[in-house]
């Protein structure tokens, strides 16, 4: 089956699940929030909507909610992972929890089918042979919103939530040390002799590169340590999300069909050929490039809270 075929299923599911959201709300109707939104200062110029009312579940768990008069998917998650390396903003609950910020508990087909409906159009995965090939497909706007504490509501580009690695190594060629160069053990700092690398962990103060640069006049030394003080400064995520469409398998003794995508990898940072939405970047697990991310800490509320993504077409 291709997938031009896998997205005419897909749709015809989601009729299917919108007739069956409009009878289960006539008894039990997704109640409307009395709470008023507000606007914060990374606000788009969409209003956020006031209430759920009108929102069609597209799940029995009614995580997932399609806004068609607004064209909007609406993902009810909660915060699972406030500090750590990344490999996706959400995935599916009892997954990927150690590796991503948000989980959400639904079928993953349920926000495929809810892409379709909004008009998003279905791209590809990644492809790692015989040659790398970026994803592709329609750029969403993802924000995020919650509520702290004090019940203030917040809404911010999920991006924000998303900022590169520093807790890892971070490597240059060097031929070897310059001379009178001596490294403290205590330091961060090493060279490896063996592959003629300077090696550096960790972010990198400017009191540690001024320290390192006071050390000699080596350029090739210097110019390595001004690497890593660049490298090494957390740096929100600048890509955007694509709506790849994952894909599917057919078990040969069953007949069976399975959606990658339900292994959890919904909303990714790191490029996977079962994602359903990646970034379009060449984004490494492995940390290959600089590209690896991790979360950004400061920003993110405690583990539990809940949390709505909230996705649309991004304007070309």
């Amino acid at each position: 089956m291709n997938r031009q075929t896998f997205s005419l299923l897909s749709l015809f599911t989601l009729t299917v699940v919108l007739l069956a959201g409009q009878v289960l709300s006539a008894v039990d109707p997704v109640k409307p929030k009395s709470e008023t939104t507000e606007k914060t200062s990374t606000d788009s110029k969409t209003e956020t909507k006031k209430s759920d009312e009108g929102l069609v579940p597209l799940n029995k768990q009614k995580t997932v909610l399609l806004d068609l008069e607004g064209k909007r998917l609406l993902l009810k998650t909660k915060v699972c992972l406030q500090e750590g390396v990344l490999e996706m903003l959400c995935c599916k609950k009892q997954t990927k929890e150690h590796e991503s910020i948000l989980s959400i508990d639904s079928p993953a087909k349920a926000i495929h089918a809810g892409l379709l409906a909004i008009g998003a159009k279905v791209g590809s995965p990644v492809r790692f042979s015989p040659k790398f090939q970026p994803p592709q497909g329609q750029k969403l706007n993802i924000y995020l919103q919650w509520k702290d504490k004090e019940g203030k509501l917040h809404r911010e580009p999920a991006q924000s939530w998303v900022r590169t690695a520093t807790n890892r190594y971070f490597s240059a060629k060097l031929e070897k040390l310059p001379e009178g160069v001596v490294i403290d053990k205590k330091s961060e700092l090493r060279y490896d002799e063996k592959y003629k690398e300077l090696i550096w962990f960790g972010q990198m103060t400017k009191k540690e590169r001024d320290d390192f640069l006071s050390m000699t006049r080596d350029a090739e030394f210097r110019d390595a340590i001004n690497k890593f003080y660049k490298e090494t400064q957390p740096r929100l995520m600048k890509a955007d999300w694509i709506f790849a469409g994952s894909g599917f398998s057919v078990d040969e003794m069953t007949g069976e069909k399975y959606y990658h995508a339900e292994s959890g990898d919904l909303i990714c940072v790191a490029n996977f050929p079962t994602a359903i939405i990646d970034v379009n970047i060449a984004s490494s697990a492995s940390g290959e490039g600089n590209l690896l991310f991790e979360a950004n800490q400061d920003k993110i509320p405690p583990r539990g809270t809940p949390v709505t993504i909230e996705i649309s077409l991004a304007k070309k």
